[in-house]
């Protein structure tokens, strides 16, 4: 499903799967004029919600925990990580029960995968 709002400016959204493992994940991306919000899921859910941006003054994003629980840093990390990559404000919500490393990045790998095909949508 894709969706523009309004102009050039305006929001574009970008619903996109994954087959990771034995999990059937869903992405849905929404792209606003200097930021992205990011939702990683297998259900309809909103249990955690993490912003990161660049800093002028550190080489690495700052971020912080919106919605949830503090101490799951998996929406952080994650929006950290793909801040650094956009340059852009990132907000990640990741609704998974797998936090697992090896299994985080193969989600980051899978958004990076999308990001390269259609970079007009994020």
């Amino acid at each position: 499903m894709e969706e523009e709002a309004g102009g050039g400016g305006g929001i574009v959204l970008h619903d996109f799967t994954g087959r990771l493992g034995e999990q059937r994940v869903h992405f849905h991306a929404m792209r606003l004029r200097d930021s992205l919000f990011l939702w990683v899921g297998a259900a309809p859910a909103l249990a955690s919600l993490a912003v990161a941006m660049c800093s002028p003054r550190d080489g690495v994003p700052v971020s912080t925990s919106l919605l949830g629980d503090p101490s799951d840093t998996a929406s952080a990390c994650l929006a950290q990580r793909l801040a650094r990559k956009t340059k852009k404000q990132i907000f990640v919500s990741y609704n998974l029960q797998n936090t697992d490393s090896n299994f985080t990045l193969l989600i980051e790998n899978r958004i990076k995968e999308e990001m390269m095909a259609f970079p007009e949508k994020f």
